[in-house]
């Protein structure tokens, strides 16, 4: 069953900063919720060096339709210069719970029903 509905996954540097940006996230409507995931290592290569990064995971529900606008806010408000957000279709899951994740999501600016 597809849905309208996407995950993204996004990586952001210290408690504090990735706390703000999830709160954004819900306050704007992009996201209905944000998982916030402590202990995340990342290994990676910038800039011809490899690098090692202690971060946390924001799991992030939000309309698909809606992700370029996540993808744009997160680039404004994020500390790293490529902002790592990457997402997934959800494809199934508990009818109750996609019903609430739509009405708490604002639509895209397309077909525009913000609730802010």
């Amino acid at each position: 069953m597809a849905t309208p509905y996407s995950i993204a996954f996004i990586t952001v540097p210290g408690k504090e900063k990735a706390d703000a940006l999830a709160e954004e996230l819900v306050k704007t409507r992009l996201a209905a919720c944000v998982n916030v995931v402590g202990g995340v290592s990342s290994v990676y290569r910038w800039k011809d060096k490899i690098e090692h990064a202690d971060e946390l995971l924001l799991v992030v529900k939000t309309r698909t339709d809606i992700i370029p606008e996540l993808c744009e806010h997160v680039r404004k408000n994020h500390p790293s210069t490529v902002p790592e957000v990457i997402t997934l279709p959800i494809d199934g899951g508990h009818l109750p719970y996609l019903d609430w994740l739509g009405a708490n999501t604002r639509f895209s600016a397309a077909g525009r029903r913000e609730q802010l």
